[in-house]
């Protein structure tokens, strides 16, 4: 049976709004602008006798947010089994929707946040304690757009599947868990291994960690295109994976081209996992 999760989006980003009922949703450009032009008074002569008025300004233009749509997820997150965490890769779904996830957390910048800001985006924020731990507070920013922070280890170890044992990995895991909960106050639920690698022993880790399941990806935005195991284009359900680059701009750029293209919803993952 299908999980009914409300999307947490749809009630922090909405006030009041009503659910859109199509695929157009997705289309209009984010952070649109409506305005209405300041009246200008005419340089022609007045009649005599008549006092000048004062024009009403006109109100401050504000930005407007895409209607997101709530989306009933079809799936359901494998529960643990036999204390192995499951491996997500991709969801299988038939609604219209893709998962941004981004890692790491090396570069900083004005930019991405603002972004993330326009395009209305939520993301999983798979973050590495030694690369963010220099200015936590900016993730601050996109944790207030939506997006949530998750686990990405405290090293790094790109090798830890086969340098590492149970207990060097649990220790790694469970060192994100509690500076995220210090940091962020809310402990991960997901888990991404550090350049994709994971086996059994890292899924034991993992459940014993307190995370419900192992996210990897199909799809990523990376050098300013977008890189396809499966396909050339974004399917629903795809997971992408980007990271917090100097060329952060140009692949989100892609990501969203892609993402506009296949006419697909950017949506929470732990949204639709019931893991928010």
């Amino acid at each position: 049976m299908p999980s009914s999760v409300p999307s947490r989006r749809a009630a922090l980003g909405l006030l009041g709004a009503s659910v859109v009922a199509g695929l157009t949703a997705c289309t209009p450009a984010a952070g649109a602008e409506s305005s209405t032009a300041d009246p200008t008074p005419s340089d022609a002569a007045a009649p005599t006798a008549s006092p000048s008025v004062t024009p009403t300004p006109s109100p401050t233009p504000t930005a407007t947010k895409r209607i997101r749509r709530t989306f009933i997820p079809d799936f359901q997150l494998p529960p643990i089994v036999g204390g192995l965490a499951s491996v997500i890769t991709k969801i299988p779904t038939k609604h219209p929707v893709v998962f941004l996830t981004i890692d790491d957390g090396n570069i900083k910048t004005p930019e991405s946040v603002k972004l993330m800001a326009e395009y209305d985006y939520p993301a999983s924020l798979f973050l590495t304690k030694d690369t963010i731990a220099d200015n936590p507070a900016f993730f601050n920013a996109f944790k207030a757009q939506g997006s949530l922070v998750e686990n990405h280890t405290v090293t790094h170890n790109i090798n830890m599947v086969r340098q590492w044992g149970y207990q060097q990995q649990l220790n790694d895991m469970m060192g994100m868990q509690e500076y995220a909960l210090q940091q962020y106050g809310r402990r991960p639920t997901l888990f991404r291994p550090p350049g994709g690698a994971y086996s059994t022993v890292m899924r034991q880790a993992v459940a014993d960690a307190g995370m419900k399941a192992i996210i990897t990806w199909e799809a990523k935005a990376n050098a300013g295109k977008m890189d396809y195991q499966v396909g050339n284009s974004l399917r629903p359900g795809d997971i992408v994976l980007m990271h917090f680059r100097a060329e952060f701009a140009a692949d989100l750029a892609a990501f969203r081209a892609a993402q506009l293209a296949a006419g697909l919803e950017v949506v929470l993952l732990e949204d639709f996992l019931g893991v928010a």
